[in-house]
């Protein structure tokens, strides 16, 4: 909630800023658009395990660069490359603990009652590849856009933390996790607001991880707002 509560803040701030450039904005007719964002989602699993549950609200916070390239004569189409940085939680009941040889297991647990805390989070480099249509002109700045395209993500960074009856433990280098991500991606609005999915194409773990028996193979499911600016 905490990582809400900031994008929020941050977003009404940008959107302030933004309006007093578009006031003293010269028409330019090789105008560009939309080449920073910002925005935040809630992060869910696709092809989980049946005994599998996510709880609360699992948070992913979005930024980066995005060069638009407008390819015809008014400018509302375009294609989009970029780079920019993820962090993503994922708060469920599937327990990744390590033995004393440092074996990692993967266990679902039964009871939420038995843990006051049980997450994952990876931090991802990403580069945006996007097929752009809008409404804007030179001098429309309110405007209708959909965005689609694929996600490159290569994750940097991981942790996952467990506190509760077992006791509490934190581990940096689990290496199940898949470092490398695809994804196909949406964003679709009106002005400030847009929505904004995300959908892995490939596990988030590695082939073989396996959980009761069962391989697992879950993919990454992002759905959330997105923000643009300049």
């Amino acid at each position: 909630m905490k990582r809400l509560f900031v994008f929020i803040s941050i977003m009404f701030f940008v959107q302030k800023i933004d309006a007093q450039e578009q006031v003293n904005k010269i028409i330019d007719s090789l105008y560009k658009e939309d080449q920073f964002y910002i925005g935040v989602t809630n992060n869910l699993f696709g092809n989980k395990p049946a005994d599998l549950s996510q709880s609360g609200f699992s948070s992913g916070f979005h930024l980066g660069f995005i060069k638009d390239m407008p390819i015809n004569k008014n400018r509302n189409v375009a294609i989009g490359i970029g780079m920019g940085y993820s962090v993503n939680s994922f708060n469920e009941n599937l327990l990744i603990s390590k033995d004393n040889l440092g074996a990692v297991s993967y266990t679902i647990l039964d009871d939420d009652k038995t843990y006051t805390k049980n997450k994952f989070s990876r931090h991802l480099l990403e580069l945006p590849l996007e097929f752009r249509w809008r409404t804007s002109t030179p001098s429309e700045y309110n405007f209708w856009r959909i965005y689609t395209g694929f996600k490159f993500s290569y994750m940097f960074a991981h942790t996952t933390k467990y506190i509760g009856d077992l006791g509490s433990f934190k581990y940096t280098d689990i290496e199940d996790f898949n470092k490398f991500q695809y994804a196909l991606t949406l964003s679709a609005g009106y002005n400030t607001w847009n929505i904004y999915m995300y959908y892995a194409l490939n596990s988030i773990f590695s082939n073989n991880v396996n959980v009761d028996g069962q391989s697992l193979n879950m993919n990454a499911i992002k759905i959330g707002l997105m923000f643009y600016i300049l």
